[in-house]
């Protein structure tokens, strides 16, 4: 597994933590989170990235995931998934280093890893939709 991977898969954990516990602060929660799950100083740099950028955008990635996601709401989708396209959308939208095809992808392994048979594919479409529909012009 890569150094990315892991660090993709810690940021959805302490993402799913944050959506458990309802607090949108994950600086309330980092010393007991990385204290649980040690990684190397690479890897919880880019973990960290995640979790702040997904926090520091929910709102309008929410709002994304209402719309593409037809017939969801939110709270009905299941806490992994949610939080899978929340990276996935922040990855796709705000993350210029990262490719549109990668991002979707490490959704995708996130999702057969972490969600439910039918998981994969439910992410695969909704953030398939918002990367060709919501996502500025290159």
């Amino acid at each position: 597994m890569t150094r990315r991977r892991k660090a993709r898969e810690l940021a959805l954990q302490f993402l799913y933590q944050l959506d458990l516990v309802g607090d949108d602060d994950p600086a309330a929660h980092a010393r007991e989170f990385w204290a649980r799950h040690p990684v190397d100083e690479a890897g919880r740099a880019f973990a960290d990235a995640l979790v702040r950028g997904t926090q520091a955008n929910r709102a309008e990635i929410d709002r994304l995931l209402v719309k593409y996601a037809e017939h969801w709401e939110l709270e009905r989708m299941a806490v992994v998934d949610r939080n899978i396209l929340r990276i996935g959308v922040y990855e796709l939208l705000w993350d210029g280093e990262v490719p549109p095809k990668v991002a979707i992808n490490e959704a995708i392994e996130m999702a057969k890893k972490f969600g439910t048979k039918d998981s994969s594919r439910f992410i695969n479409g909704v953030l398939d939709r918002i990367h060709k529909e919501a996502r500025p012009a290159s």
